[in-house]
């Protein structure tokens, strides 16, 4: 019999500190940068964020992402036999932050390794661990997207510091007899890592290079549009599906006239989008799951019903999971 992968539970966390749009002006203001609350609305659609506390890492989000997802699925920490996170904003250069997550779950034993796709990293993961599991290599995958996006921002550059929040989302990835992954689809194309990336590097105990994030937003916002409808009519055409048979569209929170562009281009109404951006902003690679929790949680999200999440990222990288769940 076929072995598929299913999620049997999903988990988020978001750090307390929570900083609207207004309180980042101000705090922009001291530093000489002008701009505001309309115009931050009128070009993303962010209203607030989470930023992180000093001594707080990647790896603490996850483990109460994680948690979350065990509790949701009914699993204890003990049957995970693969833990896969994919962040930008590891927790030191190695070893793997998964490898920390591993220790402050208090297991041991199983593979634990980062991917890093920027804000595609999820759906790569995902595609990693439904892989694995269809080949009996994990039975029980937590599967991550963490992010501290704030300690790699630059202040001093209004159009990318009011974009970014910091955050984990996780789920509960189980062997199964009944599809729940049902395709997948990744790219990524290096000739355009320049219009969004961060290009500094720890070289002789010295940061070379800048290590603050830089992003040509133009550039990333006409490419964006035009590869999700590529990678969402793939998937769907992997699946054998038409685009009328999704429930649910659950894209990477970057920018709200992407995602409902996406979501006119697939001729689902914009209440069928699950849109987290408003109070978290672009968050990365937790983005995805992070919204996936948020409609499990609400209950828009049932049993059954064909989700469609993707996401593009610094690389440039892009994908797409079509799933039942």
């Amino acid at each position: 019999m076929p072995l598929y992968s299913r999620i049997t539970g999903t988990g988020s966390y978001l750090p307390p500190r929570f900083v609207t749009n207004q309180q980042l002006v101000e705090q922009l203001a001291a530093r000489g940068v002008e701009t505001s609350d309309e115009w931050i609305v009128e070009r993303t659609g962010i209203r607030a964020r989470h930023f992180a506390d000093e001594g707080t890492f990647s790896s603490d989000l996850a483990v109460e992402a994680a948690r979350k997802a065990l509790e949701a699925a009914g699993a204890s920490a003990d049957e995970v036999d693969l833990i896969i996170v994919a962040t930008s904003t590891p927790d030191m250069v190695f070893p793997s932050t998964a490898s920390i997550v591993q220790h402050k779950l208090g297991i041991a034993g199983c593979p634990a390794f980062d991917v890093q796709a920027v804000c595609t990293g999820f759906i790569y993961a995902l595609t990693v661990a439904d892989a694995m599991i269809r080949s009996g290599t994990a039975r029980k995958a937590l599967v991550i997207g963490t992010e501290i996006f704030s300690r790699i921002l630059d202040f001093d550059d209004r159009t990318t510091c009011v974009l970014f929040g910091d955050g984990a989302g996780a789920i509960l990835l189980e062997a199964s007899e009944q599809p729940g992954i049902l395709a997948t689809d990744l790219h990524a194309d290096g000739s355009y890592r320049e219009i969004l990336h961060v290009p500094g590097h720890v070289s002789g105990g010295e940061i070379s290079g800048s290590p603050l994030l830089q992003m040509d937003g133009q550039a990333v916002f006409k490419l964006a549009v035009g590869l999700l409808e590529k990678t969402a009519t793939a998937v769907l055409a992997k699946a054998g599906m038409e685009k009328e048979q999704v429930d649910w569209l659950v894209p990477h929170q970057a920018n709200i006239r992407i995602m409902m562009s996406t979501a006119r281009k697939l001729r689902l109404p914009a209440d069928k989008v699950i849109v987290t951006l408003e109070e978290q902003g672009n968050t990365s690679a937790a983005s995805i799951p992070l919204a996936l929790d948020a409609g499990v949680r609400s209950g828009q999200i049932q049993p059954g019903q064909t989700l469609l999440l993707e996401g593009v990222g610094g690389g440039f990288t892009w994908g797409s999971v079509l799933l039942k769940y």
